[in-house]
């Protein structure tokens, strides 16, 4: 793995740490879950070889530290952060951008906020669950594992939390384990660092994020929708086909399920180069 170049940049109420290998036009992937820039580990140097790409621990996450640890997140803000490192690494020309899961779902109000400065957008299972016909059922998952978190803690909120992500019908019980590369293994401890922040600050907020399908039909010609093969019927998978259904677009699909990008790195990484040029 060729080490990175490490730099940070300061934003309105954070410090970003941000990551940098390759070169060639601009590749911003944006982390989703607990995940920071180390999440792409697996696949980065790949896209190097035809990119500069850049990604980065998103605000309040791992490196990237909040002048106020307390402050509410929002959508908005986390996309205004993509849009500050666009500007920085790549100020002339539109950039190609993915993001993973709540990282899509940044990457697509990036798109929609700044199609000026966005070429292509792959989204990978972004959870838009306000544009499903049964919202007001996440709503009240939303609130279950807020109050679940603020009464019961951590784990019992995981757990809700999960419970609400399966399938209909599907045992809540954890499958089996799958060996995971020596890279993510080793991202464990900071993963689970970052869980309380992620549950109770991203979850509520970015689950309730109702997307500009207008905007987003518009620039569908720039915006790729993908899911995991093995995620069907889960929830993470859902809106992204509902989105492609509405919009007429192709749904694509990559190996693995919502975290395939860990779990099947150079097959996610070849899927998501031909995403990118096509």
């Amino acid at each position: 793995m060729t080490a990175p170049t490490m730099g940070s940049l300061r934003v309105n109420g954070a410090t970003l740490h941000y990551e940098v290998r390759g070169q060639g036009p601009l590749l911003l992937l944006i982390p989703g879950g607990t995940g920071g820039a180390a999440s792409f580990d697996g696949i980065a140097d790949g896209l190097a070889t035809e990119y500069t790409v850049a990604t980065y621990d998103p605000r309040g996450m791992s490196r990237s530290t909040l002048d106020d640890p307390d402050a509410e997140q929002h959508v908005v803000e986390h996309a205004d952060d993509a849009f500050r490192i666009l500007e920085l690494m790549s100020p002339r020309e539109p950039a190609r951008v993915f993001g993973a899961s709540s990282g899509a779902i940044v990457a697509v109000h990036l798109l929609t906020a700044h199609p000026e400065r966005v070429a292509r957008v792959v989204a990978h299972e972004p959870p838009l669950v306000e544009v499903l016909p049964d919202a007001s059922e996440h709503r009240a998952l939303i609130a279950r594992v807020k109050e679940t978190f603020r009464t019961q803690g951590l784990m019992p909120a995981m757990a809700e939390f999960a419970a609400g992500l399966k399938k209909d019908g599907e045992a809540t019980e954890p499958e089996a384990e799958i060996e995971l590369p020596p890279q993510a293994a080793a991202r464990a401890e900071q993963t689970m660092a970052n869980l309380p922040y992620f549950v109770g600050r991203i979850v509520p907020s970015f689950m309730s994020y109702a997307p500009d399908i207008h905007r987003m039909a518009a620039l569908s010609d720039r915006l790729v929708l993908a899911c995991g093969e093995d995620s069907r019927g889960e929830l993470p998978y859902r809106p992204a086909a509902f989105l492609a259904d509405r919009l007429g677009m192709e749904l694509r699909h990559f190996p693995g399920g919502h975290t395939g990008l860990t779990t099947h790195p150079a097959e996610f990484g070849e899927l998501l180069r031909k995403a990118l040029r096509a």
